[in-house]
């Protein structure tokens, strides 16, 4: 059974288990922590001050800080680590890619991991995951957070669950959740 996200809670129980972004918020907000980040910085702040007791800052800085996207953009603008998905970033890979540009998970990923390429280098990036995804084995990348998307498309590519509803992917997503350890639909129907 799940335990409740305490103080007290050890570091390796509370990584044993699958926690909402909302309960991983209200605990920092209730620690006297920021709430603010992503799911995964969340997790990694609350495993130090459960471990430590230290309260770090979030990573990120704020969008409010002044950091300014240069201009004007270009094919030769460097990724940044403060790169973000704004509207003008959008407006420009529209302009150059066409209408049908969008910040997919896959170019996401790409921009956190390039830092030091430039938008060119992003656009070559996004053409060759288009060309993949003509491929009839393509499979659209679904990012870390996103536990449930996996789980559920893991669980219907499973031939023993042939003519199962999402009701019940959703029944098998809300047990596994609970359960210690569970990270995976595979790990799930080990346990």
């Amino acid at each position: 059974m799940k335990p409740s996200l305490v103080q007290n809670l050890s570091k390796d129980t509370f990584l044993d288990y699958y926690w909402l972004k909302t309960e991983l918020q209200q605990f920092c907000r209730d620690s006297g922590m920021s709430a603010s980040g992503s799911k995964e910085e969340l997790t990694e702040r609350i495993a130090l001050f459960l471990e430590t007791g230290k309260k770090s800052a979030p990573k990120r800085t704020s969008r409010k800080s002044g950091i300014k996207i240069p201009e004007p953009l270009s094919l030769q603008t460097v990724i940044t680590d403060t790169h973000r998905c704004s509207q003008d970033v959008r407006a420009f890979f529209k302009e150059v890619i066409g209408p049908h540009f969008h910040f997919s998970t896959y170019i996401q990923t790409y921009f956190k991991q390039n830092v030091g390429k430039t938008y060119e280098d992003a656009i070559a990036a996004w053409h060759e995951e288009k060309e993949r995804k003509k491929s009839p084995d393509y499979e659209r990348q679904i990012g870390a957070q996103f536990q449930y998307n996996q789980f559920t498309r893991d669980f219907f590519q499973d031939p023993q669950n042939k003519g199962k509803t999402r009701q019940d992917a959703i029944d098998a997503w809300n047990k596994a959740k609970k359960t210690k350890g569970m990270q995976t639909y595979q790990e799930s129907i080990t346990n």
